[in-house]
Order: C-alpha cells, then structure tokens, then sequence
C-alpha cells in the first residue's frame, strides 16, 4: 500500500480531517538511522505528525514546518522536518534505544521520550518564523501534539498516530490521522467525535488489516456528511542536503576553525544527519572557503 495522506471536510466547513499512511517513508528513515524499535515508533510518528501539520498548514513552496520534541529520556531530541507537499525528513538523537513493553503490552515510547517539550516552528517566509513551545503532556508524540494545537493555536484537535516495527526491524505499518474542529462546531459534533474515536482500533491495527487512508477518514468521521478531496498528496521521506549546503555550514564556522581544519587536517567530512549523505572536502575547497568567510 503507496503512503497517501487524504484530507476532506464536511459542507458547514466546521471540520477539517486528515488521514495518512506513512509506511514506506517511516521504513526508510528506520533503515537509515539503524533505529531499534521503540526508537522507531517515536521517530516515526514523529514524521508522520510532521507531515500531516505540513499539509494541513502550509501553503506555499518554501514554507516548513519543524516539529522538535526534547525530552529527558534514552531517545533524547527528536526533530522532523516536512514541507507542503509531504517532503519529510528528520532524526532522533539516540536510535538505538532498547526498553521493555509499556503497562498495555506496548512499545513504551512515552517512557523512551521522557519528560520535556515539545516546540513546533513554522517558517512561512515572513520576516521571523513562528514557535510555540508547550511541555510534553505523555512523551507518546500524537497527545503532545494535541496538546500542541489546544495550547499555542487554540485549535480544538484530535490526533493518533502509529508505527508497528516487525520482528525484523521493518516498519510493517505506520500513519495517523488528525481531525480538527474550526469555529461553528458544535459541542454535539465533538460529543459525536469523542464517541467514535473511543471506539476505534489502533491506527496500526486498521492499516493492517487491510484499510486504505479513505478507508480510516471515513471511518473516523463515520455518521458525519464529509467531503474528501479527490487528489490525494503522497509524503516521501526525502532530504534536502547539498554540497552546498555543507559549504555554507563549514563558511559559518568561522575563519578559526577553518584555519585549523585546513593546517591540522587538510580536510573535512561532514556527514547530513537526516539522510547519512557525506561530504567531502579536500584542501583546496577548504582554502576556497576560507577566502569566503573571511570575504
């Protein structure tokens, strides 16, 4: 099943929904960063919560939204980055996290996070990017994210997400769903919600079973008059490093260090910790990027 996120709302435009299945860019990030498995569950859902947040609130090539969670736990920072169109990319500080099942027989991803933060940044192209910081309310990613919402954006919200890891390591599901109520909805549509996501099998459960990303919007919504768009957007995994972009990280360093890497080394290795891509430079380029900085 192709990752798709889907997206609808009902006529009175009091309702905004979005359902993502991100498998396949969750397993790929997996396989790059050698996550173990609970490392896996926060880095992807993570992703996937980045991605629906893109969709839903980003309107322009350029725009991004990054989504960073710190807390006090084994996996330390994690950071996803995703764009408009479903472009997402990102890490966790310590991938290689080992605990044993949560309480409900679960990956104890909230236990691996910690107590924390959990900052969204939005850079629109504006003069300055917006952020909101809120504490981690479980460190379980989807209830800080909703906590997110109700605290910084006073958007009334409901979000699940899900990652199942396979014996072998592979992500064998993965995606969420996010519903938001805007101003005009009723206490009985968010009665009406309460009651049917209560009543839901995990994210992960209904992906496995065979449920498309329609298949879950509706489910979720089942009973409400909704709208879904007939273009789906299909999020990918996908990394924006460059030479370049090296260049201007090792420019920014300072004709300091960059004497020193050039007379001590003779060269550089930077490697881009969203996708594991090295870069290297040999003495003249160092040199060359020396005059830059220094220009």
């Amino acid at each position: 099943m192709e990752d798709i996120i889907v997206r609808g709302t009902n006529p009175e435009g009091t309702m905004r929904v979005y359902s993502a299945i991100t498998t396949q860019l969750t397993d790929k990030a997996v396989k790059i960063h050698n996550a173990y498995p609970v490392a896996a569950a926060a880095l992807g859902r993570t992703l996937t919560g980045a991605a629906l947040m893109g969709v839903s609130s980003l309107k322009n090539d350029g725009d991004s939204v990054t989504v960073q969670i710190k807390g006090d736990g084994e996996t330390g920072s994690i950071i996803a980055v995703a764009d408009s169109k479903g472009a997402v990319r990102g890490y966790i500080e310590n991938p290689y996290v080992e605990r044993p099942l949560n309480s409900q027989g679960k990956l104890d991803v909230g236990g691996a996070v910690g107590s924390g933060y959990l900052s969204v940044i939005k850079d629109m192209g504006l003069k300055e990017p917006y952020v909101g910081m809120v504490p981690l309310v479980s460190g379980e990613i989807a209830e800080d994210l909703t906590s997110y919402y109700a605290v910084s954006e006073q958007i009334p919200s409901c979000i699940a997400l899900g990652v199942l890891v396979d014996t072998d390591g592979s992500v064998a599901a993965s995606g969420g769903f996010m519903i938001q109520l805007m101003p005009g909805a009723s206490d009985a549509d968010a009665d009406r919600l309460t009651k049917i996501i209560s009543s839901l099998d995990s994210v992960t459960a209904m992906i496995k079973s065979g449920m498309s990303a329609a298949d879950i919007f509706f489910k979720i919504t089942d009973g409400f008059s909704m709208i879904m768009e007939n273009a789906g957007i299909f999020p990918e995994y996908k990394c924006s490093c460059s030479k370049e972009r090296m260049e201007r990280e090792l420019v920014s360093i300072g004709k300091t260090e960059l004497e020193r890497l050039i007379n001590e080394d003779g060269h550089a290795e930077l490697s881009c910790r969203f996708c594991g891509s090295k870069y290297n430079f040999d003495k003249a380029e160092l040199i060359s990027l020396l005059k830059r900085a220094k220009g």
